[in-house]
């Protein structure tokens, strides 16, 4: 989504003289790519209602200005994660005070005025400056007008404004134009394309992904977005009693095409459950699958559970995750 940076925060973003002069980016996150935060959407560089990202695929949504640097769930976010400044530079502005809340459709026309939530804009000179949003209330560490160096800590990831999982929607703005970080200068409609600004450390842990997996577990029973969001999905432990075994993958950023298939096996190694879900019809920002059974006559067998989640795509190998759980009475 476009987030309306200069009238939000009631800046005005000048056009400054170009310069030739370019940018070096860390990462916005005190986090481990691939790992503890991933990245969800990129920058639309598609002018019309279709999306498309940096590398032509359709990671993102229509008109998004900004990079979601995103946390597995609430549990992370809960034990506090810092939002670092991308490079020097002085605080040009900052917002405060908003709630941490999931946006819905009753709040969503109320929060578009402060949709970026809590807030900073750093300008780092040259006509370079960067914005972090939905950071969390009370969070904020810095004031406008004071100096920061690249990695000093300015807030921690939220959920305020208008949003829907625990993330850092970071936009970097080049005389007063939002760019894309990763494919800076690019032509119209080129795919990987343009210059990188992230530091030359952060290359390869910011290759595009085109299929993450960014939760997987076991549930006694059946499983929402909202209790894998919240991390309620994680803390219920299922046992040899439980009503059921339920193995669970949430996933970002598959293709058009996509075969998945996740496959329950018992503790010598049978499959007891298997869900193939048909080639997807188109990308998917997020996708979640289930394959689980009810707990069996005088409960489940104590030992190791298995999980395996395999994705084709053009009928190659592109994900494989395992997962496992020893069931206790």
């Amino acid at each position: 989504m476009r987030l309306g940076l200069p009238s939000l925060f009631g800046l005005t973003l000048l056009a400054l003289p170009a310069s030739a002069q370019d940018i070096s980016l860390r990462l916005p996150v005190a986090c481990e790519l691939g790992r503890s935060c991933f990245i969800q959407k990129y920058v639309d560089h598609d002018p019309s209602p279709v999306m498309r990202d940096y590398q032509c695929g359709a990671l993102g949504e229509d008109g998004h200005d900004g990079t979601d640097i995103r946390l597995p769930s609430m549990v992370e976010q809960r034990a506090g994660v810092d939002v670092v400044a991308a490079a020097d530079g002085k605080v040009a502005s900052t917002r405060e005070g908003v709630p941490d809340a999931f946006v819905t459709e009753q709040t969503r026309e109320k929060i578009t005025q402060i949709g970026c939530g809590n807030a900073v804009v750093i300008d780092h000179g040259q006509g370079w400056r960067t914005a972090y949003c939905h950071m969390a209330k009370g969070s904020l560490t810095v004031r406008s007008g004071r100096e920061v160096k690249a990695g000093d800590k300015i807030g921690q990831v939220g959920l305020s404004g208008l949003t829907e999982f625990p993330h850092l929607h970071f936009t970097v703005i080049k005389d007063g134009k939002p760019v894309d970080p990763f494919a800076y200068g690019s032509t119209e409609k080129s795919c990987g394309g343009g210059k990188s600004l992230w530091e030359a450390s952060l290359q390869r842990a910011l290759a595009y992904q085109a299929g993450t997996v960014l939760n997987k577990g076991f549930a006694p029973g059946p499983v929402t977005v909202e209790s894998i969001e919240t991390g309620v999905a994680e803390q219920d432990t299922p046992t040899t009693k439980s009503p059921a075994l339920v193995a669970y993958v949430r996933v970002i950023a598959l293709k058009g095409g996509d075969v998945a298939t996740l496959t329950l096996f018992d503790p010598d190694g049978k499959p007891l459950a298997q869900n193939k879900a048909p080639p997807l019809d188109r990308d998917k920002i997020q996708w979640i699958a289930f394959a689980g059974v009810k707990q069996p006559e005088g409960g489940f067998r104590p030992g190791l559970y298995r999980a395996i989640y395999r994705v084709e795509r053009d009928g190659k190998p592109a994900i494989e995750q395992a997962f496992g759980i020893n069931l206790r009475p």
